[in-house]
């Protein structure tokens, strides 16, 4: 992997026509952070011919082939890097997307490259999908990039959206492929430097808006799979079946049978509703002792629909759930915790043990309704103390548990600023500034801060309905991040939580695992792993972040999904970098936690030492592995 000074703010992943050595892992972390800005690369370099739905899917297809197909993985020590455009992994994903891209835009001659095939993955059936529409600066900037050749759109498009030099747009784009590169340049220079544009919800690729397809086509050709399905049956039954036995479903009552509890489900009157009192008597603090909240519990209507729309959601409904949600219907009748006007929509929240559902529809009428899930079993003190009511000019509101008797917000990369109290009007908070919503760089990162009898603790949104709560310390140890230590463990590294947005993460711990003295008397660097944990269990990610003295933000320096690294597990991790000194000077930089006794590494750095730190002199691109000992003399690699 190729090291990066952190002075080179804008240099590209590579002059050459090749791809550069990166490993696969350090290429996928990269693909998963900036996942949303790929995407909206490659569907704005696609010919705007393909049309909006196909633009969308074959962007994301393009994105997700970026990963290079060997799967081999190899621990390499990253380059130091403070930022997205000095990753080499970002770089390497961002040329592959491009290439992809600028293939796709070639008109066919002979066979088709597989960029130009259509896209296999994601495939969405029965649904259209399109970015939201913008106002008319967007269309016309839209219509004008149409007009231009790929390799000019891509030109425009490094410029703008990646914010990078005409001498860098030229070794990217003839590392694409591109032979013609000042005919690009030239033609870019004939739209509008509407730069700002780009970063518009119109050219958004994964913030989609849905609509049904045909209906009359897939009307016909429903009945006509329907009618041979049902002749297959049939033909099935009548040979499986001995005489007068019983079929495949036994004793079980016909299809159109209606279940008593499925139909009790969709009844208003039945719904559950807990006393305002409960919390306090009971030994319990999850959902399943909040009261129905807000004006409209008494609405019929409202929660008739609602409940219709949960057991039945139609096309024109919007429907998403976090990973792992099942979004079919409530077994029974399913407890309500709030019913009221949110902004420009009315809310209803749902609960059925398992999941909360929220259904919101605006107040003009029922077009354009949306339902969400999260999955929230098991939740009890602070991660069932708050959920996301709605979000709305970059802001959002919570509906708090009945205990909370507090709000405020903060903002996590400032420890020392004080929290900004928010109002709460029967538990629904007013409106505080979003990180889920916001676009561009991170400069700040706002979190929910709640107080009841047990304390005070930290909570984020991260675009869900549940938000994740941030805790610090050790694991199996850990304490709320309130305190002034957790404050300042998260303060530099609070936008890497970017990256774990809409993954269904249920908590999040930051852990400040060692601080390493600098060489070149170049003061301490600090090392800290964050672990985002999941409600459905797996996908798991562990990332080690480096931050050097003065430094406004840690860098991500290895990330490992579906690790016991840095959990309650396995209280251990191993990570190192590349790092080069304000003398000029190579370093391997590697740490470990306080039961590792020794460290070792290999390949392009070959050192070895003695307790949790090791400093060696390296080369500028050189590649290692890392191995540790624990004390009883387990062995571990470093975090990949």
């Amino acid at each position: 992997m190729q090291s990066q000074d952190v002075a080179q703010r804008h240099a590209p992943a590579s002059s050459r026509n090749q791809d550069p050595a990166v490993d696969v892992g350090r290429a996928e972390a990269a693909l998963v952070e900036h996942y949303p800005r790929l995407v909206r690369l490659a569907y704005l370099v696609l010919p705007p011919t393909l049309g909006r739905g196909r633009r969308v899917l074959t962007a994301h297809a393009l994105a997700q082939r970026a990963l290079p197909r060997g799967r081999k993985q190899r621990a390499l020590i990253p380059a130091q890097s403070t930022g997205r455009d000095g990753d080499p992994g970002y770089d390497f994903v961002r040329l592959r997307v491009l290439r992809s891209a600028l293939e796709a835009s070639e008109p066919r001659k002979g066979l088709p490259k597989l960029s130009q095939l259509p896209a296999p993955l994601p495939q969405v059936w029965g649904l259209r999908l399109f970015p939201r529409s913008g106002g008319a600066d967007e269309l016309a900037l839209d219509q004008r990039l149409s007009a231009l050749t790929g390799p000019a759109r891509a030109a425009y498009v490094l410029r703008g959206l990646e914010g990078l030099a005409d001498d860098d747009v030229r070794k990217i784009l003839k590392a694409a492929g591109v032979t013609r590169t000042e005919s690009a340049l030239a033609g870019a220079n004939g739209v509008p430097a509407q730069y700002a544009l780009l970063a518009s919800p119109e050219f958004d690729a994964c913030s989609l808006q849905a609509r049904p397809t045909d209906l009359m086509r897939r009307r016909q050709h429903t009945k006509a799979a329907v009618a041979a399905a049902a002749a297959l049956a049939v033909a099935c039954v009548l040979v499986a079946l001995p005489g007068g036995g019983w079929g495949p479903d036994g004793a079980a009552a016909p299809a159109y049978a209606e279940n008593p509890a499925a139909v009790a489900a969709l009844d208003p009157a039945k719904v559950q509703r807990v006393t305002p009192a409960a919390w306090k008597t009971s030994a319990r603090t999850d959902f399943s002792v909040w009261p129905a909240r807000g004006p409209l519990t008494g609405d019929d209507g409202l929660l008739r629909r609602a409940l219709a729309v949960w057991a039945r959601p139609g096309a024109t409904v919007r429907v998403s759930a976090t990973p792992g949600t099942f979004t079919g219907g409530p077994a029974g009748p399913p407890q309500l915790l709030y019913a009221g006007d949110v902004d420009a929509a009315r809310v209803v929240i749902l609960y059925d043990g398992l999941r909360i559902a929220r259904y919101a529809e605006p107040r003009d009428g029922t077009e354009g309704a949306a339902l969400d899930f999260a999955r929230v079993d098991g939740a009890t003190g602070a991660e069932a103390s708050a959920l996301v009511l709605g979000r709305s000019d970059g802001n959002v509101r919570y509906l708090t548990a009945p205990w909370v008797k507090k709000a405020a917000g903060r903002d996590l990369t400032k420890p020392e600023s004080q929290p900004t109290a928010l109002t709460l009007t029967d538990g629904v908070t007013s409106p505080l500034a979003s990180p889920a919503l916001r676009a561009g760089d991170c400069t700040s990162w706002t979190v929910l801060q709640l107080t009841d009898d047990s304390g005070t603790q930290l909570s984020t949104d991260l675009g869900e309905l549940v938000p994740a709560h941030l805790t610090a310390g050790r694991p199996g140890a850990t304490s709320e991040a309130t305190g002034a230590e957790g404050l300042r463990a998260w303060a530099p590294f609070a936008c890497s939580l970017a990256a774990e947005r809409a993954a269904g993460v249920r908590g999040v711990n930051a852990w400040a695992f060692a601080e390493q003295p600098l060489p070149d008397a170049s003061g301490a660097g600090q090392w800290v792993c964050t672990r985002a944990e999941t409600w459905r269990g797996d996908g798991t990610a562990a990332l080690a972040q480096f931050r050097t003295p003065g430094g406004p933000a840690g860098a991500v320096v290895a990330k490992g999904t579906d690790t016991t690294a840095c959990g309650p597990r396995d209280p251990h991790v191993l990570a190192g970098v590349l790092w080069k000194s304000s003398g000029g000077h190579w370093y391997l930089l590697a740490a470990g936690s306080r039961d590792v006794t020794s460290i070792r590494s290999s390949g392009g750095v070959t050192a070895s030492g003695q307790g949790q730190l090791l400093v060696a002199k390296a080369e500028k691109g050189a590649q290692a592995q890392l191995a540790g000992t624990l004390e009883g003399g387990r062995k571990i690699s470093g975090l990949h």
